[in-house]
């Protein structure tokens, strides 16, 4: 009779060791000193300020703001285009973004990949991802987990976990409670999908016109896997600089990621009773990839603003004598930003014009 092994049972830990010694130049390389060296420890070490440093945040009521999220079924565009590079970047993206609307610094960020087998190269492109998505973020990456659960997952299979922590002085969290009539909606461009919406995408994409990866496009320029794969905006250093413009003054009244439930949705979430968002439908720019999807899928205006971000990744509720200066800082940092409407007294919601 055959000896039972670790090995035979799924689980090879010489495969798991080679996996192991791959990271950690992936989590060094977004250190900062207030990440504290806890080689071989348990867990990961982060000071939440620097001591006497010309740095020091000297904070006077510090709340530390939390967020945990996936990335969905955009991991089978993954699997089908065997590339694994970039979809650590939306799960960073996902997380930094909704801890980012609470008016935090985002801080650190530790990672869960489950698999059905150890395949070392296969986890370094999505640590890599993941450590692009940091540095981008300005989080550091200070720990992780890697489960092999062969009787979970099928061969190929895998799923991705990020939870993210910042902070945020008490007197700045950004909740939605300040929102008053009059201010002004502001949206930042997303270049795509993100992370939201893939299960209805690839229905209308591979089952009901059966298409490939490799097909392309011509309405969007490109293929439909670079186009279905297209890593989530980070939109963390672009907001903070504006935050961090207006320190004396709370210009900034609300933010909302434009995830699952459109914009109808999540910027419903952070209105106070009594106060409505009014949207311009034809205030931005919504890119091809969405009428594509609507035309191929027949999908019906309203299943399209509740199940994709229709160009908006990001929603600033500010105050309108600031609003025209906060839309030129977020241009200077890069990204494309749109007037999309105005808050007004009513029934507490989001109408469209």
């Amino acid at each position: 009779m055959a000896k039972a092994t670790y090995k035979a049972s799924g689980a090879d830990l010489d495969a798991h060791r080679h996996a192991m010694a791959r990271l950690p130049r992936l989590l060094r390389r977004t250190h900062s000193p207030r990440v504290l060296d806890a080689e071989g420890g348990f867990a990961g070490l982060f000071a939440l300020d620097f001591s006497g440093d010309l740095f020091a945040r000297k904070y006077q009521d510090p709340i530390l703001v939390s967020s945990t999220d996936g990335v969905g079924t955009k991991l089978k565009i993954a699997q089908r285009m065997n590339r694994y590079d970039t979809i650590g970047m939306d799960l960073v993206a996902i997380c930094a973004n909704n801890t980012l609307c609470m008016g935090a610094e985002p801080l650190f960020f530790l990672d869960y990949v489950a698999m059905a087998r150890d395949d070392p190269a296969l986890l370094e492109q999505i640590v890599q991802g993941i450590s692009d998505g940091c540095l981008e973020a300005d989080l550091a990456l200070i720990g992780g987990e890697t489960a092999i659960l062969p009787d979970v997952y099928q061969p190929g299979d895998y799923d991705l976990a990020g939870f993210c922590v910042g902070v945020v002085e008490r007197k700045r969290i950004i909740d939605g409670s300040s929102i008053v009539p009059h201010d002004v909606i502001l949206g930042i461009a997303s270049n795509g999908l993100h992370s939201t919406g893939y299960s209805l995408a690839r229905r209308i994409v591979f089952e009901m016109s059966h298409l490939d990866v490799t097909d392309t496009i011509p309405s969007c320029g490109t293929s439909v896997g670079e186009l279905l794969l297209r890593p989530t905006q980070i939109y963390v250093r672009a907001v903070r600089n504006v935050l961090g413009h207006y320190r004396i003054k709370g210009v900034v009244h609300g933010m909302a990621p434009i995830t699952g439930g459109g914009l109808h949705e999540n910027l419903e979430r952070v209105l106070p009773e009594g106060i409505q968002a009014r949207i311009d439908r034809g205030s931005w720019v919504i890119p091809p990839v969405f009428p594509w999807l609507q035309q191929l899928g027949k999908v019906e205006d309203d299943a399209m603003d509740r199940v994709f971000n229709m160009g908006v990744g990001l929603v600033l509720v500010v105050s309108p004598y600031y609003a025209e200066s906060i839309m030129g800082q977020l241009i200077d940092s890069g990204h494309t930003a749109w007037i999309i409407g105005q808050v007004t007294e009513g029934p507490r919601g989001v109408q469209w014009d």
